[in-house]
């Protein structure tokens, strides 16, 4: 086989990657900087809120890879493994999603035998069936990372290395017990990007002018403090009275504060005026933070959420702006599948493939839509091209409408009502899939 002669051109050393120019956003720091920025700012925590909270309601679900009852067996298998690990899958999904605040999350593999009700947390399960199963998928703090390891020869990634507290003792997990999960891949970089990089310039400006509105509204409500020394004092001085005199006064005009603390004792003859403020400033500072925050939610397609707080704004803006963000969304959901399909379940297939042995290929994790289906525009849809021949009635379309309008499976064999004309008389007979879309239309709100 030729060999391969070039590299990626990675910009790292000693497993500690340079690739950002900005240094409060790289490596521990710029954790450290996304973490105040996802915790601290109101914008960024609602946007990530909805994020959230829109992901871990989609419904998630395991496809078998062809239609023989080993390959529907497996696909029933994984999907009970995603629901009888310590922690839920809701809490484990908002684990994972971690990597859209800091680019990447690192999960552990912990496995266990399927032995039914046991007191040992290695063996406990729903089930007793015998098999290797998932027990957790415990996140590896992006805080304690330490560096990435790198195989010498072939410059390829097998893990990482982390000192987590208490003990913060290095700790090798390997890449092939984990699974890794990444906004993007920019130079093959394990550490992804961060979905708030593009508003941290805006974050960062408009945090210093809340700090300055703050700073100012205090001096406003307090005054401008003047310090008159007593006649005949030289404060200017260049002898060390002078200068402590100075000193002093410095401290006690820049300290001053409307609080519970409030007063002041001054020596004979000196004396303290406020001024207070002349007017209105020359910069409304409101208007400028909201700008920021304009800023912050369009590097995220969350704009929308501020549409209610504007004096402009309709409704089909939102609409296209709630489309583009859940497309934007469903992007997400795509690559916490991928990491499933391609670290997760065929390395568990592996442990058990002794018991799924003729499968024709491993089952796939796979995800519903983000927003909730239009009933109306879906049942119409149908109706038409049903009706039309232009799309054949088949099983998977019935249970595709099924789904989408949250109706229970279809029971075989079930006896339907015939359809009338309207004077009694039977109707043509219709199709599962017609009648399907002419009900979506009816239930439609």
């Amino acid at each position: 086989m030729p060999k391969e002669i070039g590299r990626v051109g990675q910009k790292r050393f000693a497993g500690v990657f340079y690739e950002e120019f900005l240094p409060e956003l790289s490596g521990v720091r710029g954790i450290e900087t996304y973490k105040e920025m996802a915790n601290n700012d109101e914008i960024i925590y609602a946007m990530l809120y909805a994020i959230e909270m829109m992901l871990r309601q989609t419904e998630f679900r395991v496809d078998p890879a062809g239609p023989k009852d080993i390959d529907r067996e497996a696909a029933d298998f994984i999907d009970s493994c995603l629901n009888d690990m310590e922690m839920t899958w809701q809490d484990t999904l908002s684990e994972i999603l971690s990597f859209i605040v800091y680019g990447w999350s690192y999960h552990e593999i912990v496995y266990k035998r399927r032995r039914g009700r046991s007191r040992d947390p290695r063996y406990a399960s729903k089930y007793s069936d015998g098999l290797i199963g998932w027990r957790k998928l415990p996140i590896r703090s992006q805080d304690t990372l330490v560096r990435w390891e790198y195989d010498a020869k072939t410059d390829e990634l097998i893990g990482l290395t982390q000192a987590p507290p208490p003990n913060y003792t290095e700790i090798f997990v390997p890449l092939e017990k984990a699974m890794h999960f990444r906004t993007k891949s920019s130079k093959e970089n394990p550490e992804g990007r961060s979905i708030l990089r593009g508003a941290y310039r805006a974050w960062y400006f408009k945090k210093r002018i809340q700090e300055i509105e703050g700073i100012g509204i205090e001096r406003d409500l307090a005054g401008f403090p003047v310090l008159h020394a007593p006649e005949g004092s030289d404060i200017w001085g260049s002898d060390e009275e002078s200068r402590m005199a100075l000193a002093n006064a410095q401290e006690i005009v820049t300290s001053i504060r409307r609080d519970t603390r409030e007063g002041l004792v001054l020596p004979d003859g000196w004396t303290l005026e406020l001024l207070a403020s002349g007017g209105r400033r020359n910069f409304d500072t409101n208007a400028v933070i909201e700008r920021w925050d304009k800023r912050i939610a369009m590097t995220t397609l969350s704009d929308f959420i501020l549409l209610g707080q504007q004096s402009q704004g309709s409704f089909a803006l939102s609409s296209d702006k709630t489309k583009l963000f859940s497309t934007a969304l469903g992007t997400y959901l795509d690559i916490i599948c991928d990491v499933f399909n391609t670290q997760g379940i065929p390395r568990l297939m592996e442990l058990n493939s002794e018991h799924f042995h003729g499968i024709t290929d491993y089952p796939v994790l796979a995800h519903g839509d983000v927003e909730n289906v239009n009933l109306e525009e879906l049942g119409s849809f149908v109706s038409q091209t049903v009706g039309s021949g232009a799309l054949m009635p088949d099983e998977s379309l019935d249970a595709y409408l099924r789904r989408a309008a949250s109706m229970p499976e279809r029971v075989e064999d079930y006896p339907l009502a015939e359809p009338t004309a309207g004077n009694g008389t039977p109707a043509a007979p219709q199709t599962d899939v017609q009648s399907a879309g002419e009900n979506l239309e009816e239930e439609a709100p």
